[in-house]
């Protein structure tokens, strides 16, 4: 059996050829530290080469599923609880290289990748989300990237996969104003399979996961591999172009004054000017 043990922030558990994936810092609603980044850029990986898992079911703990990046920054880099020891994953700093390995190694998984999207998924989030290859949200879930909200660009994949799911007029929308929608919006746009109730998400996102997990292994695998070369050519068209323009606007006064504005819960006063 594959070992996960020294995973902090994501909790992963194999049982009937299923592995089921939790982002697991439910008491920041997911937030993605940078420990927590590197892990997600890893997982994949692990999963992919684990022979006892058909199929993978991502979700998250507590009411939410991942908001995106943590602004507070309260564990970046942090060290396992209980060990003196730097692990794989204590690697500083996320670069936008690791931003492009997240959306290719989870786009290289051939298990299929069910999502069960039980709360809200916002920036970082939501490309996750979307890019399951099934989707159950709950209807009262909301989706968004918020990059633009912090004065920064949707480089980590926003700009990759909502033109895919919704068409690019809307999806510039949705990534210029930042706006939420709810799931039920979401399923009524077909950006996602399933829009269910709450108490409903983990029940339906379960059974998909074991049709799929006891079914024709190579003929799912390679029909989901088929269709996501497609993902894939558009991710190497706009990933690089993306996460250039990402890296520029952390630079702006914008982004100071957004992050600044978050912090101190008020709204931002963007001043234009030269930067």
């Amino acid at each position: 059996m594959w070992d996960y043990s020294d995973y902090q922030h994501i909790r992963v558990e194999v049982a009937d050829r299923i592995a089921t994936v939790t982002l697991n810092r439910p008491d920041a609603l997911n937030a993605v530290t940078s420990r927590m980044h590197h892990e997600l850029e890893n997982v994949w990986l692990d999963l992919a080469s684990d022979r006892d898992v058909n199929a993978i079911l991502l979700t998250g703990a507590g009411r939410a599923f991942c908001v995106g990046a943590d602004l507070r920054g309260g564990e970046v880099g942090a060290v396992a609880k209980g060990s003196d020891k730097r692990h794989r994953f204590d690697r500083g700093p996320i670069a936008a290289a690791n931003g492009r390995r997240i959306i290719e190694n989870m786009l290289d998984v051939e298990q299929p990748i069910i999502g069960a999207i039980n709360g809200d998924a916002i920036g970082l989030g939501a490309t996750l989300a979307l890019l399951c290859d099934i989707i159950v949200v709950s209807e009262k879930a909301r989706l968004a990237d918020t990059h633009v909200k912090i004065g920064i660009v949707a480089g980590d994949g926003g700009a990759v996969i909502w033109p895919l799911l919704i068409g690019p007029h809307r999806a510039k929308e949705f990534l210029m104003r930042g706006n939420l929608i709810t799931g039920a919006e979401a399923g009524r746009m077909g950006m996602v399979n399933y829009a269910v109730p709450p108490e409903e998400v983990a029940t339906k996102a379960s059974q998909l996961a074991q049709e799929l997990a006891d079914g024709p292994t190579w003929a799912i695998r390679w029909s989901k591999l088929a269709v996501n070369k497609w993902l894939k050519e558009q991710a190497n068209l706009i990933m690089d172009t993306g996460l250039a323009y990402e890296m520029m606007t952390l630079k702006t006064k914008d982004h100071k004054e957004a992050v600044k504005a978050f912090i101190e819960k008020r709204k931002p006063n963007y001043v234009r000017s030269k930067e």
